[in-house]
């Protein structure tokens, strides 16, 4: 596709699977923001993470953790903000039409944004099991994966739909 082309349909198309894409790109951003935050803290930049008032949260004892600084020797914020990123690029990749045109796309994102979910479920997991308590930003960007895989679906399906050879299921009125 032609980036002008690229550029108008991204900008201006009006595709219900164009509109979620747009929600995707939403929750990866609100998502990498929260990967910020934490990062500001984790690297000295923030001396702590206000918190709201909740139960069992306490983001600065979680993101000061051993759990947070446990992998590829790095705390946890940084290796957020390369993920959400990704999952705003693939949502941004391909015009209007990708699931016909370009199925591997939104089954790829499908794909990444599955794997996002259950990892994140799972962090959540580990940081209930260090610290018996949550990091308020990572479970918002938790939610994000969790929304944005809902999104995903209909996209999905119909990319798998179009590489089965199968036609389009029109929804029922």
């Amino acid at each position: 596709m032609e980036p002008q082309q690229l550029s108008k349909e991204l900008r201006e198309g009006t595709s219900p699977d164009l509109e979620r894409r747009r929600w995707i790109v939403g929750l990866s951003m609100m998502g990498g923001t929260m990967a910020q935050i934490v990062t500001l803290y984790q690297s000295g930049v923030l001396k702590e993470l206000p918190d709201l008032p909740i139960p069992f949260v306490d983001s600065d004892r979680v993101d000061a953790s051993n759990y947070a600084y446990s992998r590829l020797n790095t705390p946890d914020g940084p290796l957020m903000m390369i993920n959400y990123g990704i999952t705003a690029w693939l949502a941004t990749t391909g015009g209007e039409n990708r699931a016909k045109e370009n199925p591997l796309v939104p089954i790829a994102m499908g794909a990444k944004i599955l794997v996002d979910a259950i990892a994140s479920a799972e962090l959540a997991r580990e940081e209930w099991s260090e610290n018996k308590a949550f990091c308020e930003y990572c479970q918002i960007a938790t939610l994000c994966s969790f929304a944005s895989l809902a999104l995903a679906m209909p996209e999905i399906t119909t990319a798998v739909q179009t590489l089965m050879g199968q036609p389009e299921i029109e929804p029922s009125k």
